[in-house]
């Protein structure tokens, strides 16, 4: 297996109703495109979008809520029903064997909240590989946040700080309505909710120990 960089991008069954919201993220000329199963249904929907084909680099399931594509252009992974790994978890995984630097997920939460847990922890897991990773759905961008200091642009309505992986230290917040000095954010108690970024400023945020789920609302 040939080994390449750039960004995956991994598609979801999970619905996406904005659109061209979620499209506006995607660049077609250079995103290598994983289906994952019900995820082929949007492929239609994006493309219209987009003006141009999105067609899938690969395709990987156990295809039971899509039928399994035929005559294909690409490798398709049919995977069993009955398995450890979600259509989504593998598609990461396969996507990080195959050399792939960058990550976007859609079509990752919604409906299931199992799933979207799940889908969650992919990000978790990226980010401990050391790997940039995003995920957009109709209402947000997520990604996982470190000592690395991030930045939030005052053209996000809120956003919000999560413990889904124990608790962090050290956690500052600036440039914010609410702002924080080496606070400590518990998986038990969420208060970091709703924060706005100051006009016509960027927020800074970043982690001393531990890491956090930062939620950008548009």
């Amino acid at each position: 297996m040939t080994k390449k960089t750039g960004r995956a991008v991994i598609i979801g069954a999970a619905a996406i109703a904005n659109y061209p919201k979620v499209a506006s993220y995607l660049n077609p000329s250079q995103d290598f495109y994983i289906y994952c199963d019900g995820g082929l249904f949007h492929q239609e929907k994006l493309e219209r979008q987009l003006g141009c084909p999105l067609n899938p680099h690969l395709v990987v399931g156990d295809f039971d809520s899509h039928p399994a594509p035929e005559n294909l252009s690409c490798p398709l992974i049919q995977l069993p029903c009955e398995k450890d790994d979600t259509d989504t978890w593998f598609a990461a995984k396969e996507a990080i064997t195959r050399g792939f630097d960058q990550f976007l997920l859609i079509g990752m939460t919604g409906q299931r909240l199992d799933h979207t847990m799940g889908n969650l922890s992919i990000l978790l897991h990226l980010y401990e590989q050391g790997l940039p990773a995003l995920l957009v759905d109709d209402y947000s961008e997520m990604e996982i946040v470190g000592a690395t200091p991030v930045k939030v642009s005052c053209s996000f309505s809120y956003f919000s700080l999560l413990s889904i992986k124990g608790d962090a230290g050290d956690v500052t917040i600036r440039n914010a309505k609410y702002p924080l000095d080496k606070a400590k954010i518990k998986s038990t108690y969420q208060y970091a909710i709703s924060n706005q970024v100051l006009p016509n400023q960027n927020a800074e945020i970043t982690v001393g120990t531990g890491c956090l789920l930062l939620i950008k609302i548009w």
